[in-house]
C-alpha cells in the first residue's frame, strides 16, 4: 500500500492590537504552538513588523502578519489549523490533487458543524446579555434623570425658603410676586 502524501500549505496569520511588540510576540507564540502539533512541521516562517493602522476612527492600533509554510501529515491537520487558529489565508501548495475519503470528509464537516453551533450559541448569548445590559442602562438613566429632577426641585424649594419674596414663574406670561407665609403656632 502506498504511503499517503504529506500536504504542504502556506498560511497567513494576522493579528490586530497593541502594543506593537505584543502582537509580534503573539504571532511568534502562535507559530511556535503550531509547530508543536503532532504531524505538523514548520518549513518557513516570516513575521512582519507591526504597523500602525492609519484610519480616521482608529487610534493607536497596530497590525502584523506572519507567513508560514508547513508540512502536514494529512488534510485533517490542515482543517484543524483552519478551525482552531483562524488564518487570514491558506493555499495548498502540494500535492496538486487530493483524494478525500468519505469518512474523512464527514468527520471534517461534523467538526465544522459543531464549531458553528458553538459560535451561534455564543452569539445568541451575547446578544441576549447585550439586550439585558441595554435595558438596565436605560433604567439607570431614567432613575438618574428622576433624581436630577428631584434634586433641582429641592434646590428651588431651598431658594424659596431663603428668599420668600422670589418671583415664581407661572404658566402665564405674567409673573407674580408671592410671599410664602409661615405657619404660626398658637
Amino acid at each position: 500500500m502506498q504511503e499517503p502524501k504529506k500536504i504542504i500549505a502556506a498560511f497567513i496569520f494576522e493579528i490586530l492590537g497593541r502594543p506593537p511588540k505584543h502582537i509580534e510576540n503573539s504571532l511568534e507564540k502562535l507559530i511556535e504552538d503550531l509547530g508543536k502539533i503532532n504531524g505538523i512541521d514548520i518549513l518557513k516562517k516570516k513575521i512582519h513588523k507591526a504597523k500602525l493602522i492609519k484610519k480616521e476612527n482608529i487610534k493607536n492600533l497596530f497590525t502584523s502578519f506572519a507567513e508560514v509554510e508547513l508540512q502536514a501529515d494529512d488534510l485533517n491537520k490542515i482543517f484543524s489549523i483552519v478551525f482552531n487558529m483562524f488564518p487570514a489565508h491558506i493555499e495548498i501548495l502540494e500535492p496538486k490533487e487530493l483524494i478525500l475519503k468519505n469518512f474523512d470528509l464527514s468527520a471534517t464537516l461534523s467538526a465544522l458543524t459543531v464549531k458553528l453551533h458553538r459560535y451561534d450559541e455564543m452569539t445568541k448569548t451575547l446578544i441576549m446579555q447585550g439586550n439585558i445590559l441595554a435595558e438596565k442602562l436605560k433604567e439607570c438613566s431614567e432613575k438618574k434623570e428622576k433624581r436630577i429632577i428631584t434634586e433641582n426641585k429641592l434646590k428651588k424649594l431651598k431658594k424659596i425658603k431663603k428668599n420668600p419674596m422670589k418671583k415664581i414663574p407661572n404658566n402665564n406670561k405674567n409673573k407674580k410676586k408671592v410671599k410664602i407665609s409661615k405657619k404660626i403656632k398658637k
